[in-house]
């Protein structure tokens, strides 16, 4: 039973190191969203515009509130909750990575790295979350 709780409380400090680290990516993603969205919708190749450049802003203000949230599970949470929230942003970082590359424009080198990051990020809650971790 000891080695149980070792290596769940080991997991849980991966899983929050994980999601700390989540936030601060998403919320940088949510300053440049919200300062510069004209930037970032070039950066990905799309054709940027007053509409478009609002509909960024918003999303923008959403990652404002995932980022706010995933510190705060990172370092309030329960190790329930701690893994509850790497199981959603697991599929949540694929789901972003799989849209990233669907945008509807030719690929730029930005939209591949910011699906990689997307994708890194889904590896890192698999691998933490599904890998047996040897003492």
């Amino acid at each position: 039973m000891g080695k149980t709780t070792i290596s769940n409380q080991s997991q849980s400090s991966r899983l929050r190191l994980v999601l700390r680290t989540g936030s601060i990516v998403f919320g940088l993603s949510a300053v440049a969203l919200i300062a510069t969205p004209d930037v970032f919708n070039n950066l990905l190749g799309l054709a940027t515009g007053p509409d478009l450049e609002w509909a960024m802003r918003m999303i923008g203000i959403t990652l404002v509130a995932l980022a706010g949230n995933m510190l705060s599970v990172s370092s309030r949470g329960s190790d329930e909750s701690v893994t509850f929230s790497a199981r959603v942003m697991l599929i949540s970082a694929f789901a972003l990575g799989v849209l990233t590359l669907l945008v509807p424009v030719p690929l730029t080198w930005f939209t591949i790295v910011y699906a990689v990051v997307g994708f890194a990020f889904s590896a890192a809650y698999a691998l933490v979350l599904f890998v047996k971790q040897g003492r």
